[in-house]
């Protein structure tokens, strides 16, 4: 088990970005949350089986297809036992 933080900058609000997220740890069995930051980034937490994790920092590098990724800083941080997905508003 695992956990990340990922902040992932570019054109990746109002392009479906965390809808499309929760889809996509929903279905590896991910936990955790995102949302959207005041300054135009997303942010995401991800907690789960290793490959399931780098599965979906993988993904955030390039999002939906609206999406235009510039970067994603990631950390690992200690983890908190989430359960379930969720959309921040």
């Amino acid at each position: 088990m695992m956990r990340r933080r990922v902040r992932v900058l570019g054109r990746v609000q109002g392009v479906f970005f965390r809808y499309e997220c929760s889809r996509q740890a929903e279905a590896r069995g991910v936990a955790g949350w995102v949302r959207n930051r005041h300054d135009g980034t997303v942010e995401a937490v991800f907690e789960g089986q290793e490959a399931a994790v780098e599965a979906m920092v993988a993904w955030t590098g390039h999002g939906p297809s609206g999406a235009r990724v510039e970067r994603v800083d990631q950390t690992q941080e200690r983890i908190e036992g989430l359960t379930g997905f969720r959309i921040i508003a």
